[in-house]
């Protein structure tokens, strides 16, 4: 069985007004995997064409050896997905809801599905009509979690829920992973959130990859950046402008590509060097592609 748990090789989906990739994308098995880009990226696309919903024009996507339209009966006993924009109302209370799904799936984990509703607050009373949004999505978490999946996709888990609420949610999720065996797939907003838990990430923008790496790794790589310089620099890869006021500029830097050195070739003076947020990135990279 592959080490990885997701695979994307050259995915495109084509719309009238947008095109996803080709995309590429690798999901290590045992990862919490952040999925970030802003709306209309292509996030939900790509987690919608994972589990069949809607036919891709190119590529392939695998979750272990198993495709995803070849194999699709397969893949889904072995992913659960879950967003906010399920509904589970039409079964009245929690504990039909629960009934009812558990019916499914032969390894539904009984005693773990009882850990999670005192965790998440919820009763198998509850009537699902009257409970907060962010009850049902955390409804939604626990019945896909009880199933014990191999890979556990998130659309937006995290809307709706206070604080506390995303602690609990993300501690589940730690939980689900810390074996080693199982491997969730987040898409979100949630940027703080995300550096905090997750241990990869992807980022996207127009339907393309902007970068995908190790959260250490891809939060290290980069960093805020002022100088001083006179005159104006030519464009280069790795170095993102933010502000010029006269002489003074502020800059995001890639560590990776040399341009530290570059710069004070150039008589860049007083060069100081600050760590970034995932948050921080975000917003410059893709700022960076809409003025291209």
């Amino acid at each position: 069985m592959s080490c990885d748990a997701i695979t994307i090789s050259g995915l495109t989906k084509k719309y009238p007004s947008f095109t996803l990739g080709p995309l590429d994308l690798t999901v290590p098995r045992g990862a919490i995997y952040g999925l970030i880009g802003p709306n209309g990226a292509g996030k939900t696309t790509t987690i919608d064409l994972i589990f069949g919903m809607g036919k891709n024009d190119g590529g392939v996507i695998r979750v272990f050896d198993f495709d995803h339209q070849r194999d699709a009966v397969e893949l889904k006993k072995r992913a659960a997905y879950v967003s906010p924009e399920l509904n589970f109302q039409v079964w009245g209370k929690v504990g039909r809801a629960v009934r009812f799904v558990r019916g499914f799936f032969p390894e539904w984990d009984d005693e773990y599905c009882a850990e999670l509703m005192k965790a998440f607050h919820i009763d198998a009373n509850d009537k699902i009509s009257t409970l907060s949004f962010g009850a049902k999505t955390k409804l939604s978490l626990l019945l896909a979690l009880s199933r014990r999946p191999e890979v556990l996709i998130l659309d937006e888990p995290t809307t709706g829920l206070d604080a506390v609420s995303k602690q609990q949610v993300f501690a589940e999720l730690l939980k689900a992973v810390e074996t080693g065996e199982r491997t969730v797939l987040i898409s979100s907003h949630g940027l703080s959130d995300l550096e905090r838990f997750a241990d990869h990430v992807g980022m996207i923008k127009n339907g393309k990859l902007l970068l995908e790496g190790r959260m250490d790794e891809i939060v290290d790589r980069f960093r805020l950046v002022e100088f001083f310089i006179d005159g104006d620099l030519p464009g280069r890869d790795g170095l993102i402008v933010l502000k010029q006021t006269g002489d003074r500029w502020h800059a995001v830097l890639d560590q990776n590509a040399g341009v530290e050195a570059w710069l004070q070739a150039r008589g860049a003076q007083q060069l100081t060097l600050t760590r970034m947020t995932l948050e921080d990135l975000f917003i410059a990279l893709v700022k960076e592609e809409d003025v291209q």
